[in-house]
């Protein structure tokens, strides 16, 4: 009798403390509930405001015709200036040679940069590494806009800025995807030829070279294919190409012209795009 009184308090102090974690558990859920949903809201409210300081309260909705006439507005793009279409051409050539132009002369710049900034293979760990990498992020860091502005005031307008301009620009990346494929080479191949006596730049050649021409050729068409896109816009600040002939449209105030300049860019990165599939496909 005792033994079923024992087993019958047992059996409820686990329904009590059931029942306790339960209770415990919903009271958590509601907590991470109403949490979660205080958050949210800030959130909501916090975007909101951003919205109407940066947009609503900052746009000159005079200018445009009022908030319901940003439609009209964008309607005025809408009619193409077909007229323009003859002149687009040279531009267009001259951004898609820019382009070319500026990637293969930043694939020459960035070798002694990617060679320096490879621990593995570079002269001076305390000098020339240091140097590289730095080069690296200096090009990667300042806009090619602004690389376009020094060499515009440097050399002139025309191409030779913005090709200039697309070479600095390249350097950083192309180097040190480079280099970082010389790190992660297999070193027995090098090790081999340096042991028969091999100097530096046989070391290079056939022992390093070989390992990471796929991810060099890979890496210069997608840079190739990024530089159209930047290239495009140069002649903002004087440096030729279909950029010029943009800014030439939006001071005579031709929405159709910019339109057909916007329109031609859009050829030009899709044919890039294309070009740059296969390319790759075809070196990896």
């Amino acid at each position: 009798m005792a033994m079923t009184d024992r087993m019958a308090s047992e059996n409820s102090d686990r329904g009590i403390l059931s029942s306790a974690g339960a209770s415990t558990y919903f009271e958590r859920r509601r907590s991470a509930r109403i949490r979660s949903a205080l958050i949210w809201s800030a959130a909501a409210l916090l975007l909101f405001w951003c919205l109407h300081v940066t947009v609503i309260a900052d746009t000159d909705w005079e200018r445009i015709g009022g908030r319901f006439g940003v439609l009209g507005s964008i309607g005025r793009f809408l009619l193409l200036d077909l007229s323009l279409l003859p002149h687009l051409i040279i531009p267009a050539i001259e951004t898609m040679m820019m382009a070319t132009l500026g990637t293969l002369l930043g694939c020459v710049l960035a070798l002694p940069v990617a060679w320096f900034g490879a621990r593995n293979v570079t002269p001076s760990l305390y000098f020339f590494y240091p140097v590289g990498r730095f080069l690296m992020v200096l090009s990667r860091s300042v806009h090619e806009i602004i690389w376009a502005i020094l060499f515009v005031g440097a050399v002139g307008l025309g191409a030779l800025p913005g090709i200039l301009a697309v070479a600095v620009r390249s350097v950083g990346f192309i180097s040190k995807i480079t280099a970082e494929a010389i790190e992660n080479i297999d070193p027995k191949p090098v090790e081999a030829i340096r042991s028969v006596g091999g100097n530096q730049f046989q070391v290079m050649y056939f022992g390093i070279l070989p390992q990471i021409m796929p991810v060099v050729l890979g890496t210069i068409i997608f840079e190739w294919d990024i530089n159209i896109r930047r290239a495009a816009v140069m002649g903002l600040v004087g440096a030729g190409g279909l950029g010029l002939v943009f800014f030439r449209q939006m001071a005579m105030f031709n929405y159709g012209g910019v339109t057909m300049v916007l329109l031609a860019i859009l050829m030009l990165i899709i044919i890039g795009e294309i070009v740059s599939h296969f390319a790759r496909k075809a070196v990896t």
